[in-house]
């Protein structure tokens, strides 16, 4: 025999009656498999399945219905359907079928439709409903299929996202290719000029009583093309896109000069940046033009943080940590929101409202390949994001140690930068005025050396 238990479901018992000839017992037995085999399909079905009687009251309601709704089915089975609508479908339902059952207008019978119905804690779900009706001997009854659209509809909203993002994608490659093609362009009138400027200053050398104003702004003049040259050098070898080409790399001039790329044209915000690399960093067999994509990602995303602050801060520092050298990238901006931080390596996941949330994705898969990795402190309640990335150290290179010496433009000298920093807030600070700064500091180190 059928019976149900507390929760609504059906529970079925074959009673043995000796009552009962072969015919009977056989027609129950049949009954009981067709039961068996509907309630299986009852709980295995994906989309949801309500019966109703002609009073609205629910007969039956499936797991589906229960995963969908939030309502398990002792709460459900019984009370009027309208506990499932959307206010305004609820309104309007009881009115409905009291009216179908009077006329016989079939209506929604037989067709999908899209409504709304409402989860146990408020919240609205799209469904298509699809009805059926049956003629029982205990009445009409009204049999819904409910398929829950909140997948698909996440679905066509990633899918116009992505379409979003790729257009921004294109338009970027547009972009980096007319600049690559810029800097190649300017490559050589910065060399000409470069050349006029030298051949200007080997002539005012000749010349007696040449104002020495004029010698240093010629002086000057040659810093900045070259400073200029270099940056469109860099822009060049940045765009580059090649297979992966891995050769011993120093660390330390990696750092400087993906800062150096990345800080033209934010030198005159007000945004500083400090340097931190420890005393003889191993060197690293990467590839450098891509883990300087990942600094300079960092960098950007660092500065994007701290723009709308007056004295906006980052700090990047490179640490030896035995297996792994270790870069971190912190900024002084208000940290990162939950919802971001879950999201931060997830292709096409962006905060920010032009972005194509591709940088850290992308980051994330070069340090990968680098068999390296990323750390992430979101910060928060006063704190800004630290990003620390972490790559291994060859077996071979772990003994060695490298001294940082013949860096670029950066400040960085040959006992590296400890508590002294450099800001690159100040557009003054030139080549020339860091190599002063490196053969003082050279000197104080002989002279303390030179002391008994």
């Amino acid at each position: 025999m059928v019976e149900r238990n507390s929760s609504g479901s059906a529970e079925f018992r074959f009673r043995s009656d000796s009552s009962l000839g072969s015919e009977d017992t056989a027609l129950v037995s049949d009954i009981t498999v067709f039961e068996a085999r509907l309630d299986t399909v009852l709980k295995t079905a994906v989309d949801g399945i309500i019966v109703t009687n002609d009073r609205a009251r629910v007969l039956m309601y499936n797991a589906a219905c229960e995963k969908m709704f939030g309502y398990p089915a002792r709460d459900v089975i019984g009370r009027n359907a309208t506990i499932l609508m959307a206010p305004r479908h609820a309104r309007t339902h009881d009115e409905y079928v009291a009216s179908y059952m009077r006329d016989g207008r079939e209506g929604v019978i037989g067709r999908a439709q899209e409504v709304l119905g409402r989860h146990q804690d408020g919240t609205l779900i799209p469904i298509e409903l699809t009805v059926g009706e049956a003629h029982t001997p205990v009445g009409r009854q009204f049999i819904g299929i409910l398929r829950d659209l909140r997948p698909r509809e996440a679905m066509h909203q990633r899918m116009d996202e992505m379409q979003q993002q790729l257009f921004r994608l294109s338009r970027r490659n547009a972009v980096e290719e007319m600049s690559a093609a810029m800097a190649h362009e300017l490559n050589q009138p910065l060399t000409a000029m470069t050349l006029y400027l030298q051949a200007i200053e080997k002539k005012s050398r000749l010349i007696k009583n040449f104002n020495p104003d004029v010698s240093e702004l010629l002086q000057k003049a040659l810093r900045e093309t070259e400073r200029a040259s270099q940056i469109i050098q860099s822009m060049r070898r940045f765009s580059k896109r090649a297979a992966m080409r891995s050769m011993v790399t120093n660390v330390g001039t990696l750092i400087i000069e993906a800062v150096d790329l990345t800080m033209v044209g934010f030198r005159m915000r007000g945004v500083k940046v400090e340097i931190d690399i420890e005393d003889c960093l191993p060197e690293l067999r990467i590839d450098s033009v891509q883990i300087e994509q990942i600094l300079v990602n960092l960098l950007r995303n660092a500065i994007e943080a701290v723009q709308d602050q007056k004295k906006g801060r980052i700090a990047v520092r490179a640490r030896n940590e035995g297996k792994f050298v270790s870069i971190s990238v912190t900024d002084s901006g208000l940290g990162i929101e939950p919802e971001a931080y879950r999201k931060l390596f997830q292709t096409f996941s962006s905060s920010k409202e032009s972005g194509m949330g591709l940088g850290l994705a992308i980051s994330n898969t070069i340090a990968q390949s680098h068999g390296g990795h990323f750390d992430v402190d979101p910060g928060g309640n006063g704190r800004g994001a630290t990003f620390t990335l972490r790559l291994p150290v060859p077996q071979d290179m772990a003994d060695e140690k490298t001294v940082t010496e013949g860096m670029p433009t950066g400040g960085l000298h040959s006992g590296g930068l400890n508590s002294s920093s450099l800001s690159f807030s100040d557009p003054d600070l030139k080549k020339t005025d860091i190599e002063n700064i490196n053969t003082e500091d050279k000197s104080k180190e002989e002279t303390r050396r030179e002391k008994p």
